[in-house]
């Protein structure tokens, strides 16, 4: 299944609008009604107040309807097995369960799948919060 993910992902990065970093950044989402959404990292020149590839995937997967990651597959162009920057973990971990998969690709596919726990083992526990 991750498979989908990863194809959805790079095509993202593809799209990325990244001048200034020059990093390209996709991610795909498999939302809880099984439903895949796209993001890539957006950048301004009030450089770094752009938009991570996660972050924009999370926000579609909101504007269309899902509440809840499955799945997640993340490809950066220049850095193979790239993960979520720390703010993205944070961002994640607010749709996301300990047991999330997340899977971290290079240009032939996913290579290693770590859950969000294993990333982020001492996120805030949003639910407490509600």
């Amino acid at each position: 299944m991750s498979h989908d993910l990863f194809e959805a992902a790079r095509a993202a990065m593809a799209k990325s609008y990244a001048p200034y970093s020059k990093f390209p950044v996709g991610a795909a989402i498999r939302a809880d009604d099984g439903k895949i959404h796209v993001g890539a990292n957006i950048e301004n020149i009030s450089f770094p107040q752009g938009w991570c590839a996660e972050p924009s995937a999370i926000s579609a997967m909101i504007m269309a309807g899902g509440r809840r990651i499955e799945e997640i597959a993340v490809i950066a162009e220049k850095l193979p097995l790239c993960t979520p920057c720390g703010g993205c973990r944070q961002k994640i971990a607010e749709f996301a369960s300990a047991e999330t998969r997340i899977y971290l690709c290079d240009d032939q596919g996913v290579q290693k799948t770590v859950t969000m726990g294993e990333l982020l083992p001492y996120a805030f526990e949003t639910d407490l919060l509600r």
